[in-house]
């Protein structure tokens, strides 16, 4: 089997989509050395170093503009091109934005419907338009992934699908997470300028995150423990927008003040698990997520999550936490106050915390992927 791989997302490890084409395409080549991989990158030489042990992988570079239309042109016209002069079998396209027409088999993972079941979120007549185009091409796609069986179920009513095209494979926690302390965690937490036993909050600042509610179970959950803590990691909006807010507006709202929560700034990728493990709780109230990477991080380091049952969120969070409605602020108060306080009950969540995590793994994904992918091609 040959697969080419949609690299778009490939230079943004910050993201969901980056981390998984980079985990998963890693995985597969790893697991699967008589297959032939290429990953299509919209960037220059050199090739990822990430790359440089894998020697069946090859690396094709599209060059593409970084407008709206130079994009949708390199996912509708460049990448299947490529594809098919690279002789691949089959291309993937690891978010959603499968090429309309493709002279070879396409797979598609759509991680979420943000954009159709969040009307905030369907923005200007272009993100619109685009929305419909890669809806349309979803549907004329050999086979679509997803990341929970919440996605599915929404793929399934809003895209129109039959069920036995879709399929749900979980992602995971890069291995860097682990409950393991590190010599370097006392490194990092003086370099962001925390001590541990805090309350953590890791996930980005647009309206769905809820930080609102988040900051308003704290305050609650404050009032009766006076000496509690919050983090809130990750680099603070510089414009507002409708869609992106900057927490710090809603501190007084809440009766809080700096530093009682503290805003870290942006947090290298690789001392994010420290962060993690410094943290008594980690707090995640998001209305919507297609699967929840961060919950799932923060379990890998033994960190109950504390948060909402929408959409996948209990898929991945399972007995390892306490969920509650995304709006009941009281209700999370209720569970922080009781991690903050109670050893047994601290120690009952972090032990399902890694029993949880140890569920999720790379290589079941990568295999699930490619029995999706062996189907696909059936």
């Amino acid at each position: 089997m040959h697969v080419a791989l949609s690299g778009w997302f490939w230079s943004r490890p910050d993201t969901g989509s980056g981390q998984y084409l980079r985990q998963l395409l890693g995985t597969l080549a790893g697991a699967h050395a008589e297959a032939r991989f290429t990953l299509l990158l919209p960037t220059a030489p050199p090739a990822p170093q990430a790359l440089a042990t894998l020697s069946n992988v090859q690396v094709v570079h599209l060059p593409a503009h970084s407008s709206a239309l130079s994009k949708v042109w390199w996912e509708q016209v460049r990448v299947p091109r490529a594809a098919r002069r690279a002789g691949a079998t089959l291309l993937h396209v690891p978010y959603w934005a499968a090429p309309l027409r493709a002279s070879v088999p396409v797979i598609v993972t759509i991680h979420d419907l943000i954009p159709l079941l969040l009307p905030a979120y369907r923005g200007s007549a272009a993100v619109r338009f685009y929305t419909a185009l890669v809806s349309a091409t979803a549907r004329r796609a050999r086979y679509v992934l997803t990341d929970s069986e919440a996605s599915r179920r929404d793929i399934i009513a809003h895209l129109s699908l039959p069920a036995d095209r879709i399929a749900a494979i979980p992602l995971a926690a890069a291995a860097h997470y682990t409950a393991a302390s590190q010599p370097e965690d006392a490194t990092v937490w003086r370099a962001l300028g925390i001590t541990p036993g805090y309350i953590l909050y890791l996930g980005g600042f647009d309206r769905r995150k809820n930080l609102e509610t988040a900051l308003a179970a704290f305050a609650q959950a404050r009032e009766r423990v006076p000496t509690a803590r919050l983090v809130v990691a990750g680099k603070l909006p510089e414009v507002e927008s409708e869609l992106i807010q900057n927490p710090r507006r809603w501190l007084a709202r809440v009766g809080l003040t700096e530093p009682t929560v503290y805003f870290t700034g942006f947090v290298p990728e690789a001392q994010k698990p420290a962060l993690y493990r410094g943290a008594r709780a980690f707090l995640f109230p998001s209305r919507y997520e297609g699967f929840g990477l961060p919950p799932l991080e923060a379990l890998a380091c033994g960190v109950p999550v504390v948060g909402s049952e929408a959409a996948s969120l209990p898929e991945v969070v399972g007995e390892a936490g306490v969920l509650t409605s995304p709006d009941d602020a009281t209700g999370m108060a209720e569970a922080l106050v009781r991690l903050l306080t109670d050893e047994k009950f601290h120690a009952l969540l972090r032990q399902r915390a890694h029993e949880q995590a140890a569920r999720f793994t790379w290589a079941q994904t990568a295999a699930a992927t490619w029995r999706a992918y062996e189907q696909a091609l059936a």
